[in-house]
């Protein structure tokens, strides 16, 4: 199971899910709760008066459709060219442990510091995938 990089894949796509479970279990209860009715939204902003940890766990899901596409495309393109070796493979499941990572500091306590550290080293094993996937077709 861990020897293909698209389990890491599946992995991060399971905790998106999670988290959109954890979006809608906290927004429902909080638009009830702030008399906001779902047929009148407009925008984004029609959601404001919803408690700042409410909105955290949306942000966050949301966040997890930014970056993360460049980890998918990485993980495919590696799987289907053949470059998915053991190492891409440790830094696929490092990635997803990093987004898990992001994901419960920014929903539970987003202290900006310590969740943009995690952000950043996030993107340094991406960078690293890249550079890996190149130099392998090279």
């Amino acid at each position: 199971m861990f020897q293909s990089i698209m389990t890491p894949v599946l992995a991060l796509v399971a905790w998106t899910l999670v988290m959109w479970l954890w979006m809608y279990a906290t927004r429902l209860p909080a638009m009830q709760k702030a008399g906001i009715d779902a047929t009148k939204i407009q925008r984004k902003g029609d959601l404001d008066a919803l408690p700042v940890e409410v909105q955290r766990i949306a942000d966050n899901y949301n966040h997890l459709h930014e970056q993360p596409l460049i980890f998918y495309v990485l993980c495919i393109y590696g799987h289907l060219v053949g470059v998915a070796d053991e190492l891409n493979i440790m830094l696929a499941w490092g990635y997803v442990a990093l987004r898990i990572l992001h994901s419960l500091i920014q929903a539970l306590w987003n202290f900006v510091p310590v969740r943009f550290a995690v952000f950043m080293a996030s993107s340094i094993v991406l960078v690293v995938m890249t550079v890996r996937n190149v130099i392998a077709v090279m």
